[in-house]
């Protein structure tokens, strides 16, 4: 394939790659989107893998199908509340691939690269002997000299950013993989002076950078990876586990970078606006997620969860428990019902009960709508997914800010599996670790009902003042065993 058709190829799968994640926006679009991407995606292997700068396959063709064997094994094994940290490891694929291609350039530069380097080398070898370069190299090259450098400086700048953003991204989604499954504890690690240990790197590494540019080589490169990798690990410790669906978005904004800075350095158009369309658009998402939660991105980013200034508000009553017999009471007499699904759900796969239980309502006539906090689950989008899976209808689902000002008018709220989105005291303790983040007011309700296995604080470990209120009741079990017996009550 000539070089001409490759770059034909690489247009039209940027194209996909922009339709796919411009059809991401609405739910009824995003199925068409996925192929999109399928598809642009099929296009830019194959027009890589058929270009005229490979070639030898006996190396690439296995390392394809053993990719592919991987992938597909591990799509199907994974469940829905796998997804969160499947995500976070993929992310650290793209950051190692980053380095390992950041090294390699180093070591062994491209023809061209290594050609201007040659040159460059030569050149300064007999600065002394103008007529010797001349004759060696012509006039033109001599003219090139100033080009030459330049050049060989901004791709110093690529490995460099390119190992160093993906050496953050490799060990940051592993931490974030590690607390996502359970690995890891999910609070935040807040070791002294954390913020001077960050600055102290970042001047580390900045002085390494200059020692690079003055052609220290491995030298330089070697000792910042290792910072790198010190600094992505320490960043997402220090966050607890209330903010990892805005450390999942972030890593994914990292991770594209790192392909855009890859894409520099292989002269790739093609890595260059995949990685801006990634990092860009997980910025944002990043950036409103934490709009949504009331934070600051530097300070998730830098601080980690919490910091509150005091203790925290103490909590009077009593949690009452109640059973499936008197949730499907107050159901059958409610006129008006909002779920709201949090990761215990997922957890419990009680998706399809409650779509199920959702039909039923409705079919007696009762409005029956989700509430969606925009931090819901551990992935952005979260419980949109498990919902749709469940083939729930797209306009019973309502975001926070579309459904929050009719919890007052509502008979029954029922919480499944939810913690820090119902938790009142983001607005009544001053000193909570989410205070002032928009949540989900559902106590405003007549009846709320909180599906939970036991009586734990969550993934977050804050406790939430909603389960001792007077107008709730606590449905203690299973997600999808309670859901199912409402079921068995309600015909």
């Amino acid at each position: 394939m000539s070089y001409g058709l490759v770059q034909a190829c690489y247009v039209a799968a940027s194209v996909l790659f922009i339709l796919a994640l411009g059809g991401l926006s609405n739910q009824e679009s995003a199925k068409r989107s996925v192929w999109y991407g399928i598809i642009g995606m099929g296009i830019a292997v194959a027009a890589t893998i058929l270009g005229p700068q490979v070639q030898s396959y006996w190396f690439l063709i296995p390392m394809i199908g053993i990719g592919a064997v991987a992938g597909t094994y591990i799509a199907q094994r994974v469940e829905m509340t796998e997804m969160p940290q499947l995500v976070a490891a993929l992310h650290s694929f793209v950051g190692l691939a980053a380095v390992f291609i950041g090294i390699n350039s180093e070591i062994s530069p491209s023809g061209e690269m290594a050609g201007m380097l040659q040159a460059l080398h030569m050149m300064d070898a007999n600065s002394g002997t103008a007529g010797a370069v001349a004759s060696m190299l012509g006039a033109e090259m001599m003219q090139q000299f100033g080009e030459f450098r330049a050049l060989i400086g901004i791709h110093h700048v690529e490995v460099f950013l390119g190992v160093f953003i993906g050496a953050i991204t490799f060990t940051g989604s592993i931490v974030a993989f590690a607390k996502l499954s359970g690995r890891l504890d999910g609070k935040a690690l807040i070791l002294p002076n954390r913020h001077l240990l960050n600055i102290a790197g970042l001047v580390a590494t900045f002085i390494l950078l200059i020692l690079y540019m003055n052609g220290a080589g491995l030298w330089a490169l070697l000792p910042m990876l290792l910072i790198a990798l010190a600094i992505g690990a320490h960043l997402v410790l220090a966050i607890g586990g209330a903010d990892m669906p805005v450390v999942v978005s972030m890593l994914n904004s990292y991770s594209g970078w790192a392909a855009a800075a890859t894409g520099f350095m292989l002269g790739n158009d093609l890595l260059i606006v995949v990685g801006a369309l990634v990092g860009s658009s997980g910025a944002i998402l990043s950036y409103i997620m934490c709009v949504a939660m009331n934070r600051k991105f530097i300070s998730v980013i830098l601080g980690g969860f919490g910091g509150p200034t005091g203790p925290a508000m103490e909590i009077e009553g009593e949690q009452i428990a109640i059973d499936a017999d008197g949730v499907a009471a107050a159901l059958e007499d409610a006129n008006s019902v909002v779920i709201v699904p949090g990761y215990g759900m997922a957890v419990a796969q009680a998706q399809q009960s409650i779509s199920e239980l959702t039909k039923r309502l409705r079919a007696k006539g009762k409005e029956v709508r989700f509430a969606i906090h925009p931090v819901a689950g551990r992935l952005p989008g979260h419980m949109n997914v498990l919902l749709a899976e469940a083939k729930v209808p797209y306009d019973y689902v309502l975001e926070m800010d579309e459904i929050n000002d009719d919890f007052a008018k509502t008979d029954v709220v029922i919480v499944v599996g939810s913690n820090d989105i119902v938790n009142p005291a983001a607005q009544e303790d001053p000193n909570s670790p989410i205070a002032g983040m928009p949540v989900l007011e559902v106590w405003n309700a007549k009846q709320v009902f909180v599906s939970k296995r036991g009586q734990g604080t969550g993934y977050s470990g804050i406790e939430n003042p909603l389960f001792f209120k007077e107008n709730t009741r606590m449905f203690y079990g299973d997600a999808k065993a309670s859901m199912d017996a409402l079921l068995q009550r309600i015909g």
